[in-house]
């Protein structure tokens, strides 16, 4: 059989059984081996597929041969996955992940030290100021700042993202948390606070935008999976790492502006070290498309900053390929669709397609009771007779301790496994667990350890679906021209469910009860099943201008 490519002649590949069912393994395992670097004959085709629907000096079958050999199957999509994957040096995506993690970590340190900051701000003995005797409304505002913080913040970046770029956005955050966390930690009174709480909470809405953004389009498509999964990991690492702050500090005088404070070094490290990053090639040739400069010059960039990122030499003509072979599609994909277009654009064609999928994840991680089931961690705990649950930090780290375990295992296996089977199986947990927690308070309340059971089974359930992978697939699902914009809409989603839930939260449970809000839960996590079999695609393996092409058309 003939391959023919766009350089060099033609060569011969001998495959005498091919029309044979048991040699298509066979021929897999040839290919392989014939594509091996070391290969002269073959180099020009190793596959370098960043930045590409398809290797830009793949081979072509001929007609014939990939008509006998279509049936296949499973072998034919192994030889894809093999083609389209690319060479990389971990120690060179380090530091492009490392960073933008950080705004994620930033983000779950202010969820865990608002926790022991609260105990310590409402104390005469301990809070170190005149005005610790705070209503309960001021006491919300002050738990909560952040959080309408981030949904100022995501409404902000939606008409801004493009303009600023992924790089910039991140630097902003960092600047946005620093100044949060210094302005809380030497907050004179109440207002002040609030002005700090929001000031972090900005930083937060930018935050968790722009860095699955800056992740997503840097890293080598085969490791996406696992580095966006890795970010939610920092994420509950900084909610483990506010509660420890808060245990240490909850008996020092003054004990939470230490909390809120230690968070600015962080975001030091976080803005000078995205300062140090090169911006994301693919935001590079977006704007390049976009009329927004020299299309030359853009082109330039893109091809530097992506040899810094894979750490290549000046001049490299493997980057070159990669962002000529993406500039083709995404100038193809502005042919297509002409028009600029407006916020109406995000709900037609693809786009709405890939917000349905996206918003859609992010609506039910928050709806199926996420904000409110550890509400109850410490009572279930206490009932059980567990006697850390008298100290409520340490119940809290015990808490996060578990999340941390459960989430490094779906890192480890959201680009073996896939993301469907992880998302499906970690909800059907997540709606069983419901079920026993509404039991337990209804007809079980004899039996402790059912509830502790439930209450474990939410947490490690949740944190192998939709901790990680709903932002896993936010970040990936959007076509390029609209990923800024999608996203931002994405993530104003989960903020602005989440501020619903939490604050419904007790009027539900005064007129329902525990045990039929927990039923209602319940019943919404399976409506969460039955939308992610009917709608949530497997993006496994596929770099993002291909989910474009095959799944969003």
């Amino acid at each position: 059989m003939a391959f023919t490519s766009s350089i060099g002649p033609p060569f011969t590949l001998n495959l005498p059984h091919l029309h044979q069912p048991t040699s298509q393994k066979s021929f897999y395992f040839r290919c392989k081996a014939n594509s091996n670097p070391s290969s002269k004959s073959l180099s020009p085709f190793k596959a370098n597929n960043f930045l590409s629907t398809k290797p830009l000096l793949a081979p072509k079958f001929n007609v014939g041969a990939q008509r006998e050999y279509s049936a296949g199957g499973e072998d034919e999509s192994r030889i894809s996955d093999a083609t389209n994957q690319e060479a990389f040096s971990w120690s060179s995506v380090i530091l492009p992940f490392l960073f933008p993690a950080l705004g994620g970590l930033l983000f779950g340190y202010d969820i865990g030290a608002t926790s022991g900051a609260t105990i310590s701000l409402q104390s005469p003995e301990l809070s170190g100021t005149t005005w610790f005797n705070l209503s309960a409304v001021q006491l919300g505002l002050v738990v909560s700042g952040s959080l309408y913080g981030a949904l100022l913040g995501s409404i902000l970046v939606y008409s801004i993202a493009d303009f600023l770029g992924r790089k910039r956005e991140l630097i902003i955050a960092a600047v946005l948390y620093a100044l949060g966390a210094l302005t809380t930690a030497y907050a004179p009174g109440l207002g002040v606070l609030l002005v700090g709480r929001l000031l972090y909470g900005l930083g937060i809405g930018l935050a968790m935008h722009g860095a699955p953004l800056y992740i997503a389009e840097t890293c080598p498509s085969q490791i996406r999976g696992t580095l966006i999964s890795l970010k939610e990991l920092f994420i509950v690492l900084g909610i483990l790492s506010g509660y420890f702050v808060g245990s240490f500090q909850i008996n020092a005088v003054g004990g939470w502006r230490y909390m809120y404070g230690l968070s600015a070094p962080l975001a030091l490290l976080m803005g000078i070290g995205m300062w140090s990053l090169p911006p994301s090639p693919r935001w590079l040739l977006l704007r390049a498309v976009q009329g927004k400069g020299s299309l030359q010059e853009y082109k330039e960039q893109a091809i530097s900053a992506l040899g810094k990122l894979r750490r290549r030499p000046p001049g490299d003509k493997l980057s070159e390929r990669q962002i000529e072979d993406t500039l083709v599609s995404l100038k193809s994909s502005y042919t297509d669709e002409k028009s600029e277009g407006g916020f109406l654009e995000l709900f037609q064609g693809p786009n709405l397609k890939a917000f349905i999928i996206g918003g859609g994840l992010v609506l039910f991680q928050q709806i199926t009771g996420q904000p409110s089931v550890l509400y109850y961690a410490g009572p279930i705990l206490q009932s059980a007779g567990f006697s850390a649950a008298a100290d409520a930090t340490r119940v809290s780290v015990v808490i996060g301790v578990f999340k941390l375990v459960m989430t490094w295992i779906a890192v480890a296996k959201v680009d073996d496994l896939g993301r469907r089977p992880l998302l499906i199986g970690g909800v059907c947990g997540i709606a069983l667990s419901l079920l026993l927690l509404s039991a337990y308070y209804k007809i079980l309340g004899g039996f402790p350890l059912v509830a502790v059971a439930a209450l474990l089974l939410y947490v490690g359930c949740y944190q192998i679906s939709f901790g990680p992978i709903s932002w896993l697939m936010v970040s990936e699902i959007f076509p390029l021209r609209t990923r800024g914009r999608g996203i931002s809409l994405a993530v104003l989603t989960n903020f602005g469910s989440n501020a619903i839930v939490t604050f419904a939260f007790s009027p539900l449970k005064e007129l329902l009860g525990a045990e039929n809000i927990f039923l209602l839960f319940a019943a919404i996590a399976f409506l969460a099943v039955l939308f992610i079999v009917r709608t949530v695609p497997e993006t496994k393996g596929l770099s993002l201008e291909e989910i474009e092409s095959k799944i969003l058309k």
